[in-house]
């Protein structure tokens, strides 16, 4: 049986080096001030148990996870303070944190837990292939809880952190649904802070709460994320000092090389460690024109990646052709088909599927729609708008704000195709499943399958890697799967992902594990 004690051990071995030297005591941190959190895009609900947007960057500071992770991805308790493995992988077994309160008093019990992982299991889009394992859940006591699997899940210790997993209060949710309860625009969590006030498109404010369970933290009083749309005036609200923190995005590209030299900020690439992902162009399969494997094919020809790479994302990033970044390097292969810059070859394919030139040189109108989160998203589109009129297709690029491209992507299906990007995490079953799995195709579960791309045998190979608990095997059956989807093309991979945090320097211990930014900041302080 792995418990946690034995995790443990590990630790304090490694550790032993260390030990010998003389103890330095460290100083209470600094107490007070008001974090200012630069948001590119305003979240679309404040708690992370019903989508992936960013509001993970929102969601733990309130409600917590069982587990978080150092930056090796060692498992760390959180709401859990022990937790143990059958010999079979199909029971684990939590011990929870006594004595935490809910921000509204009500005791944090095992129920709660029960709760959230049915929840995730229904409505969080990665959550649905995450805990599909998981068939019972026994709640002993108020303070244990077992998930009894069906089937090995090999990846599932892993993926407890709080803005993956989040654990909500049951009785926030009683007589409604997820979306519609107030829980997700007003959260009560068990977090170091607690949900004050939300000025829709202006900033979202936490304050510090005083019965947090791991006293004393936290030092900051509160924590103001400002959402600011605009990537210049993000800039300028760094240079300026006004900002204090903010992640991928929080600057322009274009800007990034100056400002982070500027003495006042400081420059982080650590705690992305769940964060690793591709940008990609992603085909609506139920359109007419791109449900054709030529006309696919023909749109990977006409785009230069390597343009993509250096002018509109200035060299940050690298080329890939399939979905699986090079940082998950036990999963990634580049043994992939690529689909060279060859504009020639996308006009002959055209021709073939049947797409003629019209009088004017058209071939055929689609809508283009980007992600609004970074200025890249908008430039990539604009670069593939580009692109496509040399080859005859006509796009028209919609831009729109955080809510709306959701809703007319997820829910109203109402695209032709899209520029966007989706995080790896950890472990392809998490992170890549989603986007392929025919049974992740679920109208109004966002980040999920929007290509509504079915193909059985990918099916099988993506539930088999879920479970198989060699390591040689299980890479053998994703390197499979990237070599199926970069051939049947329901989206086209281009970039990886590259994420970075910038502070004001004044503010420290903001990123202490691997979530980075995205963790609680229950240490984070001003000096």
């Amino acid at each position: 049986m792995l418990t946690r004690r034995g995790l443990t051990r590990l630790a304090a071995t490694a550790g032993g080096i260390t030990m010998l030297g003389p103890r330095i005591a460290r100083a209470e941190p600094k107490r007070g001030g008001t974090l200012t959190f630069v948001l590119e895009q305003e979240p679309t609900t404040l708690v992370a148990a019903t989508t992936t947007d960013n509001v993970t960057k929102v969601s733990a500071k309130v409600t917590e996870g069982l587990l978080t992770y150092d930056f090796d991805l060692n498992p760390v308790p959180q709401l859990a303070t022990e937790w143990s493995i059958s010999e079979d992988g199909l029971r684990y077994t939590f011990t929870l944190r006594r004595g935490v309160k809910w921000h509204d008093g009500r005791d944090f019990t095992a129920a709660d837990v029960a709760f959230s992982i049915r929840l995730l299991q229904q409505a969080h889009p990665r959550g649905r292939a995450t805990f599909a394992p998981v068939a019972d859940i026994e709640t002993p006591d108020p303070h244990t809880v077992v998930l009894v699997l069906s089937k090995p899940a090999p990846y599932l210790l892993h993926a407890l952190y709080a803005d993956e997993s989040p654990i909500v209060p049951q009785h926030a949710y009683e007589g409604t649904t997820p979306q519609a309860s107030r829980n997700a625009s007003a959260p009560i969590g068990t977090g170091p802070f607690r949900f004050k006030h939300w000025e829709r498109g202006v900033y979202i404010e936490f304050e510090r709460n005083p019965d947090y369970w791991d006293q004393p933290k936290p030092y900051l009083d509160r924590i103001i994320f400002r959402v600011v749309n605009d990537a210049a005036a993000r800039t300028v609200l760094f240079e300026t000092g006004e900002a204090d923190l903010g992640g991928e995005g929080a600057v322009q590209l274009s800007e990034l090389t100056r400002v982070k030299a500027l003495p006042h900020l400081g420059f982080e690439t650590r705690g992305f460690a769940f964060a690793s992902g591709v940008r990609r162009l992603e085909f609506n399969l139920d359109n007419p024109y791109f449900a054709d494997l030529r006309v696919r094919q023909a749109v990977a020809h006409a785009i230069n990646r390597e343009a993509l790479l250096q002018t509109v994302w200035y060299g940050y990033g690298e080329i890939v052709y399939g979905p699986v970044s090079p940082a998950l390097a036990d999963f990634y292969t580049a043994d992939l088909p690529h689909y060279s810059f060859d504009p020639s070859l996308a006009n002959k394919l055209l021709d073939e599927a049947g797409r003629a030139r019209g009088s004017d040189g058209t071939r055929f109108k689609v809508n283009l729609d980007y992600r609004p989160w970074t200025e890249g998203d908008k430039r990539t589109a604009d670069y593939v708008r580009q692109a496509l009129t040399k080859v005859g297709i006509d796009a028209t690029v919609r831009s729109q704000d955080f809510g709306a491209y959701v809703k007319r992507v997820y829910t109203d299906r109402a695209f032709d195709f899209v520029a966007n990007s989706m995080t790896n995490t950890f472990d392809p079953t998490i992170g890549i499943q989603r986007l392929y799995w025919s049974k992740n195709f679920k109208p109004g579960v966002p980040f999920s399958n929007a290509s509504h791309y079915i193909n059985p045998a990918l099916d099988q190979i993506l539930e088999a890697a879920a479970v198989e608990t060699d390591p040689a095997k299980r890479r053998d059956d994703f390197i499979t799967m990237q070599q199926i989807v970069t051939r049947d093309l329901p989206d086209i991979n281009f970039l990886t992902d590259y994420h970075y945090t910038l502070f004001n320097r004044r503010l420290t211990d903001h990123t202490t594990q691997a979530t980075g930014i995205s963790s609680n900041l229950a240490d984070a302080h001003f000096i």
